[in-house]
């Protein structure tokens, strides 16, 4: 499961699909992780607060196509934090229709009055929460975790999802989450940076 799938799933933890964040904070955690998974993918790299395409060969999955066709295309745009806030605009839809096609998710919409309102919930209660409790278990283990869960870890606490992954955890685990976090390679670790501003800026102003 790419990282902004497993992110979604930590978010949503929930049977009715109810997201644990402010939507704001939700849309910027997803859309950092469509971002990290180009970079993961070797396709664009993030540096001084600007974004660079290095490889415009399509991705396998087609929602990380999506986003580098988006990234060529509006390429006079470099800005990570102006394409967190373009991203997160689509992201929650977009990386739960993927959970969908995966058969991970349902989507279910919901009319009221003159609106009408997209959910999606488990199909399997277990399986959506097996990333927050796989994360705990990285956090738990001396073994370094792979860059993509380091990685997911790094948007969970940027997002502020922490609780979600370390319920009831002492001080040592957290101080385990910091080290992993600072261990992460250049690019992801700025966009971690960026996304937790990012998302501390928009709740402050109440953005929904």
């Amino acid at each position: 499961m790419l990282v902004a799938d497993e992110f979604f799933l930590i978010a949503h933890n929930d049977s009715r699909g109810k997201a644990k964040l402010h939507p704001s904070a939700t849309g910027l955690g997803l859309a950092a992780g469509l971002l990290a998974e180009l970079i993961l993918f070797g396709q664009i790299t993030v540096s001084g607060g600007l974004v660079t395409v290095l490889d415009r060969r399509p991705p396998a999955d087609a929602l990380a196509h999506t986003v580098l066709d988006q990234l060529i295309g509006e390429s006079q745009h470099q800005a990570v934090r102006t394409w967190l806030a373009f991203l997160s605009q689509s992201s929650t839809t977009s990386v739960g229709e993927r959970l969908a096609r995966a058969g991970v998710l349902r989507r279910q919409e919901n009319r009221r009055l003159l609106r009408t309102t997209v959910s999606y919930l488990p199909i399997d209660l277990n399986a959506a929460a097996w990333p927050a409790t796989r994360l705990r278990a990285l956090i738990e283990r001396p073994e370094q975790p792979l860059v993509s869960d380091t990685t997911l870890l790094g948007l969970v606490a940027a997002a502020g999802l922490t609780r979600e992954v370390l319920w009831s955890a002492g001080p040592r685990a957290h101080h385990r989450l910091s080290t992993l976090i600072q261990s992460l390679p250049a690019p992801l670790q700025e966009l971690v940076v960026h996304t937790e501003a990012a998302v501390g800026a928009a709740v402050l102003r109440g953005i929904p």
